[in-house]
Protein backbone atom coordinates (compact mmCIF):
# COMPACT_ATOMS: atom_id res chain seq x y z
CA UNK A 1 0.00 0.00 0.00
CA UNK A 2 2.60 2.48 0.25
CA UNK A 3 6.18 2.27 -1.22
CA UNK A 4 9.39 1.26 1.59
CA UNK A 5 11.29 4.53 -0.04
CA UNK A 6 8.13 6.65 0.80
CA UNK A 7 7.76 5.35 4.34
CA UNK A 8 10.80 5.79 5.57
CA UNK A 9 11.20 9.88 3.99
CA UNK A 10 7.17 10.20 5.66
CA UNK A 11 9.00 9.11 8.99
CA UNK A 12 11.86 11.29 8.90
CA UNK A 13 9.84 14.25 7.75
CA UNK A 14 7.28 13.22 10.66
CA UNK A 15 10.07 13.34 13.34
CA UNK A 16 11.45 16.21 12.21
CA UNK A 17 8.11 18.49 12.47
CA UNK A 18 6.93 16.83 15.31
CA UNK A 19 10.01 17.79 17.49
CA UNK A 20 9.91 21.43 16.43
CA UNK A 21 8.88 23.66 19.35
CA UNK A 22 5.06 24.09 18.00
CA UNK A 23 1.51 24.55 19.56
CA UNK A 24 1.69 20.97 20.38
CA UNK A 25 4.89 20.60 22.05
CA UNK A 26 4.97 24.28 23.91
CA UNK A 27 1.43 23.32 25.34
CA UNK A 28 3.05 19.90 26.53
CA UNK A 29 6.17 21.84 28.15
CA UNK A 30 3.68 24.16 29.87
CA UNK A 31 1.53 21.22 31.49
CA UNK A 32 4.76 19.46 32.15
CA UNK A 33 6.49 22.81 34.26
CA UNK A 34 3.82 23.47 35.91
CA UNK A 35 2.10 19.89 36.85
CA UNK A 36 4.79 17.44 36.41
CA UNK A 37 5.06 14.05 33.94
CA UNK A 38 1.75 12.58 34.57
CA UNK A 39 -0.31 15.32 33.44
CA UNK A 40 1.97 15.96 30.60
CA UNK A 41 1.79 12.07 29.70
CA UNK A 42 -2.34 12.25 29.21
CA UNK A 43 -1.63 15.89 27.35
CA UNK A 44 0.38 14.06 24.50
CA UNK A 45 -2.14 10.94 24.43
CA UNK A 46 -5.28 13.74 23.96
CA UNK A 47 -3.22 15.48 21.77
CA UNK A 48 -2.35 12.37 19.98
CA UNK A 49 -6.05 11.87 19.35
CA UNK A 50 -6.97 15.20 18.23
CA UNK A 51 -4.59 14.82 15.39
CA UNK A 52 -5.71 11.06 14.38
CA UNK A 53 -9.10 13.03 14.08
CA UNK A 54 -7.73 15.65 12.03
CA UNK A 55 -5.89 13.75 9.63
CA UNK A 56 -8.63 11.46 9.04
CA UNK A 57 -10.82 14.26 8.32
CA UNK A 58 -8.73 15.77 5.87
CA UNK A 59 -7.68 12.12 4.70
CA UNK A 60 -11.27 11.83 3.88
CA UNK A 61 -11.76 15.18 1.77
CA UNK A 62 -8.80 15.63 0.63
CA UNK A 63 -7.71 12.19 -0.63
CA UNK A 64 -10.13 11.78 -3.89
CA UNK A 65 -9.55 15.25 -4.70
CA UNK A 66 -5.90 14.96 -4.55
CA UNK A 67 -6.01 11.77 -6.92
CA UNK A 68 -7.61 13.64 -9.69
CA UNK A 69 -6.06 16.90 -9.74
CA UNK A 70 -1.71 17.89 -10.32
CA UNK A 71 -3.19 21.22 -9.76
CA UNK A 72 -4.89 21.03 -7.02
CA UNK A 73 -1.84 19.04 -4.88
CA UNK A 74 0.60 21.85 -5.93
CA UNK A 75 -2.19 24.16 -5.06
CA UNK A 76 -2.32 22.93 -1.66
CA UNK A 77 1.80 22.07 -1.51
CA UNK A 78 2.07 26.06 -2.16
CA UNK A 79 -0.08 27.39 0.47
CA UNK A 80 1.26 24.61 3.42
CA UNK A 81 4.94 26.32 2.13
CA UNK A 82 3.99 29.50 2.99
CA UNK A 83 2.10 28.80 5.92
CA UNK A 84 4.92 27.07 7.47
CA UNK A 85 7.16 29.97 7.08
CA UNK A 86 4.51 32.28 8.26
CA UNK A 87 3.96 29.85 11.56
CA UNK A 88 7.84 29.99 11.92
CA UNK A 89 7.77 33.85 11.47
CA UNK A 90 5.30 34.16 14.17
CA UNK A 91 7.18 31.69 16.66
CA UNK A 92 10.21 34.09 16.38
CA UNK A 93 8.54 37.30 16.31
CA UNK A 94 6.97 36.19 19.99
CA UNK A 95 9.18 33.56 21.48
CA UNK A 96 9.44 36.18 24.43
CA UNK A 97 5.78 36.21 25.38
CA UNK A 98 5.48 32.75 24.74
CA UNK A 99 8.24 32.28 27.32
CA UNK A 100 6.82 34.35 29.71
CA UNK A 101 3.70 33.14 29.38
CA UNK A 102 4.90 29.54 30.45
CA UNK A 103 6.02 30.79 33.32
CA UNK A 104 3.74 32.45 34.58
CA UNK A 105 1.71 29.45 34.32
CA UNK A 106 -0.94 29.34 37.49
CA UNK A 107 -3.74 27.80 36.85
CA UNK A 108 -5.26 25.07 39.34
CA UNK A 109 -4.15 21.55 38.14
CA UNK A 110 -6.98 19.93 36.00
CA UNK A 111 -8.79 16.70 36.60
CA UNK A 112 -7.14 13.75 34.16
CA UNK A 113 -10.32 13.88 32.13
CA UNK A 114 -10.32 17.66 31.41
CA UNK A 115 -6.28 16.99 30.50
CA UNK A 116 -6.94 14.42 27.73
CA UNK A 117 -9.71 17.08 26.58
CA UNK A 118 -7.45 19.81 26.49
CA UNK A 119 -4.48 17.90 24.55
CA UNK A 120 -7.08 16.73 21.92
CA UNK A 121 -8.33 20.40 21.65
CA UNK A 122 -4.69 21.62 20.88
CA UNK A 123 -4.14 18.40 18.43
CA UNK A 124 -7.41 18.58 16.06
CA UNK A 125 -6.56 22.21 16.18
CA UNK A 126 -3.33 22.73 15.75
CA UNK A 127 -2.57 24.13 12.69
CA UNK A 128 0.78 22.95 12.38
CA UNK A 129 -0.59 19.60 12.36
CA UNK A 130 -3.31 20.86 9.68
CA UNK A 131 -0.49 22.42 7.32
CA UNK A 132 1.53 19.06 7.52
CA UNK A 133 -1.42 16.72 6.83
CA UNK A 134 -3.23 18.61 4.18
CA UNK A 135 0.50 19.98 2.07
CA UNK A 136 3.11 17.38 3.11
CA UNK A 137 1.14 13.77 3.47
CA UNK A 138 0.58 14.14 -0.26
CA UNK A 139 4.11 14.53 -1.43
CA UNK A 140 4.60 10.94 0.39
CA UNK A 141 1.33 9.17 -1.96
CA UNK A 142 1.70 7.19 -4.30
CA UNK A 143 -1.36 6.91 -6.19
CA UNK A 144 -0.07 3.81 -8.43
CA UNK A 145 0.02 1.90 -5.33
CA UNK A 146 -3.38 1.69 -3.92
CA UNK A 147 -6.26 4.26 -2.17
CA UNK A 148 -5.04 7.73 -1.76
CA UNK A 149 -7.59 8.09 0.93
CA UNK A 150 -6.21 5.10 2.40
CA UNK A 151 -2.84 5.77 2.31
CA UNK A 152 -3.47 9.36 4.03
CA UNK A 153 -4.84 7.87 6.69
CA UNK A 154 -2.38 5.47 7.25
CA UNK A 155 -0.03 8.21 7.44
CA UNK A 156 -2.29 9.91 9.79
CA UNK A 157 -2.24 7.01 12.74
CA UNK A 158 2.11 7.05 12.06
CA UNK A 159 2.23 10.32 12.84
CA UNK A 160 0.06 10.48 16.22
CA UNK A 161 2.22 7.46 16.76
CA UNK A 162 5.08 9.08 16.40
CA UNK A 163 3.64 12.13 18.09
CA UNK A 164 3.17 10.09 21.11
CA UNK A 165 6.72 8.45 21.75
CA UNK A 166 8.32 11.86 20.50
CA UNK A 167 6.04 14.68 22.79
CA UNK A 168 5.94 12.23 25.38
CA UNK A 169 9.86 12.28 25.30
CA UNK A 170 9.63 16.03 25.79
CA UNK A 171 6.96 15.26 28.89
CA UNK A 172 9.31 13.19 30.72
CA UNK A 173 12.34 15.09 29.90
CA UNK A 174 10.79 18.54 30.88
CA UNK A 175 8.40 16.73 33.91
CA UNK A 176 11.71 15.30 35.24
CA UNK A 177 13.67 18.46 35.00
CA UNK A 178 11.09 20.93 35.55
CA UNK A 179 12.99 23.56 37.82
CA UNK A 180 15.85 23.78 35.54
CA UNK A 181 12.91 25.04 33.22
CA UNK A 182 11.13 27.70 34.99
CA UNK A 183 14.35 28.98 36.75
CA UNK A 184 15.60 29.96 32.94
CA UNK A 185 13.01 31.62 30.95
CA UNK A 186 16.05 31.80 27.77
CA UNK A 187 16.16 28.28 27.71
CA UNK A 188 12.06 28.34 26.66
CA UNK A 189 12.77 31.51 24.70
CA UNK A 190 16.01 29.27 22.88
CA UNK A 191 13.22 26.23 22.16
CA UNK A 192 11.20 28.35 20.49
CA UNK A 193 13.72 30.25 18.54
CA UNK A 194 14.92 27.23 16.99
CA UNK A 195 11.11 25.62 16.60
CA UNK A 196 10.58 28.85 14.21
CA UNK A 197 13.65 28.32 12.49
CA UNK A 198 12.95 24.46 11.89
CA UNK A 199 9.39 25.58 10.78
CA UNK A 200 10.66 27.95 8.37
CA UNK A 201 13.12 26.08 6.87
CA UNK A 202 10.70 23.53 6.33
CA UNK A 203 7.82 25.63 4.50
CA UNK A 204 10.91 26.85 2.01
CA UNK A 205 11.94 22.97 1.41
CA UNK A 206 7.98 22.60 1.18
CA UNK A 207 7.95 25.14 -1.89
CA UNK A 208 11.10 24.25 -3.61
CA UNK A 209 9.88 21.68 -5.39
CA UNK A 210 6.74 23.14 -6.47
CA UNK A 211 8.73 26.10 -8.03
CA UNK A 212 11.38 23.99 -9.62
CA UNK A 213 8.37 21.81 -11.51
CA UNK A 214 7.04 25.11 -13.07
CA UNK A 215 10.57 26.52 -14.41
Amino acid sequence: MIGGSNLLEFVLASAAIILVPGPSVMFTIARAVAWGRGTAMLTVLGNALGMVVLSTLIAIGLGPALQRSHLLLETVQTAGGVYLIYLGYQALKHRQEHADDMVALNEAKPSNWNTVRQGFMVGVLNPKALVFFAAIFPQFVDPTVGNVTVQLMIFGLIFALLAVLLDGSWALIVGTSRDWFVNSRERLVFLRTVGGVVMCSLGVLVLIPVITSNL
